[in-house]
Parts: C-alpha cells; sequence; structure tokens
C-alpha cells in the first residue's frame, strides 16, 4: 500500500494569485444594430439595406425583400450578380439548383426591356 504524503504547511494564498484582471472593456452600443449579410459573388459583407435578395421559387432566381424561404444576397453591382452565377454562388448559398434569368440584370443597369 503506497504511503500517503504528509501535509505540508500551505503557502500564503496570495502569493499564488495571478495579478488582478483590468475591467472588461465595454463595446460602444450601436443602436439599433442592423443585420449584415454577405455577397454570394464578391464575399463583402454590408448591412442587409445595401444588399439585392433573391430566393428560388420553383427552381428559378427570383429577387424581392420578403420573399419566403433561403435567401441569397448580392451587392448592387452587375459584377457581383455575373460573379455569383458564374460561380454557382446562388445555387451554393441556397443549397439547390436555379435557373437564372437574363434579364435579371436589368436590376443592376437600371435598363426597362
Amino acid at each position: 500500500m503506497p504511503r500517503r504524503r504528509r501535509r505540508t504547511r500551505a503557502t500564503r494564498p496570495s502569493s499564488r494569485r495571478s495579478p488582478p484582471l483590468p475591467p472588461p472593456r465595454r463595446r460602444a452600443s450601436r443602436l439599433p444594430s442592423e443585420p449584415i449579410r454577405s455577397c454570394a459573388g464578391c464575399g463583402r459583407r454590408a448591412p442587409k439595406r445595401e444588399l439585392v435578395r433573391f430566393v428560388a421559387r420553383d427552381g428559378a432566381l427570383t429577387p424581392g425583400p420578403v420573399l419566403e424561404g433561403r435567401g441569397v444576397y448580392t451587392c448592387r453591382r452587375l459584377a457581383c450578380f455575373e460573379r455569383a452565377a458564374a460561380n454557382r454562388g446562388f445555387a451554393r448559398t441556397l443549397r439547390r439548383t436555379v435557373r437564372i434569368d437574363p434579364t435579371l440584370t436589368r436590376l443592376y443597369t437600371g435598363v426597362d426591356g
């Protein structure tokens, strides 16, 4: 049977303590906070109001800020929309295959057709 170690006199607790921590820093509050979303084309993070939202309806990409379902966002630049379409950014974010109507580019160019 192993021998028990004999208790030794404890050192003063204050000598073992680490120095006190500084008080926690408070974050600057931003009232009201705004949702941040990522662009499917360039990956830039921006406030939701600065981006264009799309959802997949019946397998087709449909623009709309409040449509039901999983949404995907792009910047308001045509280059971001085209990059998301070419690199499957819409399909990856929506987690399904989508058809992209070429007329959606009018949202970015401002041309009515």
